[in-house]
C-alpha cells in the first residue's frame, strides 16, 4: 500500500549530499536548492492527481461470456448417524432408497419388511462445476437434509450422482460429513449450537465429465460482459481497451455487453483475455439508490442520494382497547340469569409533530436530516417513500 508522507523542502533538502547541490543547481539553474524541491514536490502532486483515484481492474466489473460455473445437484444417504437420522415412519423415502441400493449391492430385503432406521438420513447434495473443469478434479460440495434428521454430524455420505440441468452426471461425490454445528439433550432439555441438518465436504466430488466450452468458435469473436447495465463504463471500457493494444479491437454493443476481436490462436487468445482482464478502468459513479429491507427494517444508501428541501411531519398514533369482564347478577329469588358484561375502554393518544426541514447535497447532510425527525426505521421506510414521491429524495427506491 502506498503511503504519501508529509516532508518539509528543506528537511528534504538536507538529505543531500552537500557535494550534489552545486550539481543539481547549476544544471536546473536555480539560485536556492530548495526551490529545487518545491518545484519537483508539486510536479510529483501533478502527476498523483493525473491518475485516476479508483480506477479497477475490468475482471472485477466484467467477465467473459461462457466462462461460468454451473450448478450440479444430487440425492444420496448419510450413514453412521449417532441415531440422530430420519425416522422412516414419516420419511419412507430413505427406507425405500436404502433398499434400492442395498438391492444394487446384491443385498435382498424381503417385501414387507419394516426397517427401523436411525443411523440413516436422506440428503440433497449440491455443488458448483467452475469453468475448464476436467475429469479427475475435486470439488467442494455442500449436504443438506430433507427429511426430519435432527443431526448429520458424524455421517458419511454414500457415492452420489452429481447431474446438471440437462440431466446428465458430471460429478460423483463422497466422504465424511464437516458440521460446524453441536448439540445434547438428556432429560426433555436440549440444547445446540449453529446448524446441524447440513454440511459440507472439502474436495467431496469427483469431477467425471467437462462442460465443452469453446470461446473462439466464432471467428475468434468474444463477449464481455458487465456485472451491472451501464453506458458510460462500457464506454470507458472500450476506450480504455482500443488504448491498451494500440488498434480498435473492442466494439460496444449495448450497455452491458462488449464485442473483442480476438485471435483465434487458443494461446494467443488466453494472452489476449489476460490482459484485457487486467486493464484498469475507472466506472461510472452509480445511481443515487436507498434500498429498504422490509423485513430486519434496514435501510442504506449510496453517497450519490441527495434532498431537496421538504418539509415533514412526523408523529405516532397509537390506540388501545382495554377490555374488563363484569358479571350482572339477578336479586335473590329472581326471574333474571347471571350474564357476563365486557366492559370496554378505548383510548387514541396522538403525538404531536412538528413540520421540520429536511435538505441535504451529501450523504452526511442526508443522514443527519432525517436523524432529526426521530423515526424509527419502519417509519423511516414510510418517510423515504413519501419523499420519493414529492420529489425531494432524489434516488430510486428499491425493496428487497
Amino acid at each position: 500500500m502506498t503511503r504519501l508522507l508529509m516532508v518539509s523542502p528543506s528537511s528534504m533538502s538536507r538529505s543531500i549530499s552537500p557535494r550534489l547541490r552545486p550539481v543539481v543547481m547549476r544544471v536546473y539553474g536555480l539560485r536556492s536548492f530548495t526551490t529545487w524541491f518545491r518545484q519537483l514536490g508539486v510536479l510529483v502532486l501533478m502527476c498523483l492527481l493525473a491518475f485516476p483515484a479508483q480506477a479497477e481492474r475490468i475482471r472485477e466489473l466484467a467477465s467473459f461470456a461462457g466462462v461460468r460455473d454451473n450448478q450440479l445437484v444430487g440425492y444420496g444417504l448419510v450413514v453412521g448417524l449417532d441415531s440422530t437420522g430420519d425416522q422412516t415412519t414419516q420419511a419412507p423415502f430413505t427406507s425405500q432408497s436404502l433398499t434400492n441400493m442395498l438391492s444394487q449391492l446384491g443385498v435382498t430385503i424381503p417385501a414387507g419388511t419394516n426397517l427401523q432406521l436411525r443411523n440413516v438420513a436422506a440428503v440433497m447434495v449440491t455443488a458448483d462445476l467452475p469453468p475448464f473443469s476436467r475429469p479427475g478434479q475435486r470439488l467442494d460440495i455442500v449436504v443438506s437434509s430433507i427429511a426430519n434428521a435432527r443431526s448429520l454430524r458424524g455421517g458419511t455420505l454414500l457415492m452420489t450422482p452429481l447431474k446438471g440441468a440437462d440431466g446428465d452426471t458430471y460429478a460423483i461425490a463422497q466422504g465424511n460429513m464437516l458440521v460446524g454445528g453441536a448439540g445434547a439433550q438428556a432429560g426433555g432439555s436440549s440444547v445446540q449450537i449453529n446448524q446441524q441438518a447440513s454440511g459440507r465436504i472439502p474436495n467431496g466430488a469427483l469431477v467425471e465429465r467437462e462442460v465443452p466450452l469453446n470461446l473462439g468458435g466464432n471467428g475468434g469473436m468474444l463477449e464481455l460482459q458487465l456485472n451491472d447495465s451501464d453506458f458510460g463504463t462500457v464506454q470507458r471500457m472500450v476506450t480504455a481497451i482500443n488504448n491498451e493494444f494500440g488498434q480498435s479491437v473492442a466494439y460496444a454493443r449495448n450497455g452491458r455487453v462488449i464485442a473483442l476481436d480476438g485471435p483465434t490462436d487458443d494461446n494467443a487468445r488466453v494472452n489476449f483475455m489476460a490482459r484485457i482482464e487486467n486493464v484498469q478502468v475507472t466506472p461510472m459513479d452509480a445511481p443515487a439508490l436507498v434500498v429498504l429491507n422490509s423485513r430486519t427494517g434496514s435501510v442504506v444508501m449510496n453517497g450519490a442520494v441527495t434532498l431537496r428541501q421538504a418539509a415533514v411531519a412526523h408523529g405516532s398514533l397509537s390506540i388501545m382497547i382495554d377490555t374488563q369482564f363484569g358479571v350482572s347478577q339477578p336479586a335473590p329469588f329472581g326471574q333474571g340469569e347471571t350474564v357476563v358484561v365486557p366492559d370496554a375502554d378505548i383510548e387514541i393518544d396522538q403525538q404531536e409533530a412538528y413540520l421540520q426541514i429536511v435538505e441535504g447535497a451529501q450523504l452526511n447532510e442526508v443522514v443527519n436530516a432525517l436523524n432529526a425527525l426521530g423515526a424509527t426505521p419502519q417509519d423511516l421506510m414510510s418517510i423515504l417513500e413519501a419523499l420519493r414521491a414529492s420529489g425531494s429524495l432524489r434516488a430510486e427506491l428499491e425493496v428487497i
